[in-house]
């Protein structure tokens, strides 16, 4: 599966899934692009999934005309620490079969 992080998150996390294609939002040099068109980057890029601290992504953008998962990831802080607890959860559903719109992921 292709994974992208979003700048918002710490580019650590990219070593907690060694069994997928992951980069982020610097790798690709989509820095500041925003959300909307930061989906469509994602599709044309044939990214399975968005991996994001932005809780209010969920509300901003219409995931009826997208075919992406955005995994929102749900902490007190974006940091390693906290969010590498939520890896085992993303992997989990991650396994499921139709992955499309937003998804909470939280303790």
């Amino acid at each position: 599966m292709k994974l992208l992080l979003d700048e918002n998150l710490p580019k650590k996390l990219k070593l907690d899934f060694p069994e997928h294609e992951v980069y982020t939002v610097t790798d690709k040099g989509w820095n500041g692009v925003k959300n909307g068109e930061l989906l469509k980057l994602l599709l044309n890029d044939g990214f399975d999934a968005l991996l994001t601290f932005d809780k209010n992504l969920q509300h901003q953008q219409n995931f009826k005309k997208y075919t992406i998962c955005v995994f929102v990831m749900i902490a007190p802080i974006n940091t390693y620490a906290e969010l590498s607890k939520l890896v085992p959860l993303i992997k989990k559903a991650i396994k499921k079969s139709t992955l499309v719109g937003p998804i909470i992921i939280s303790l």
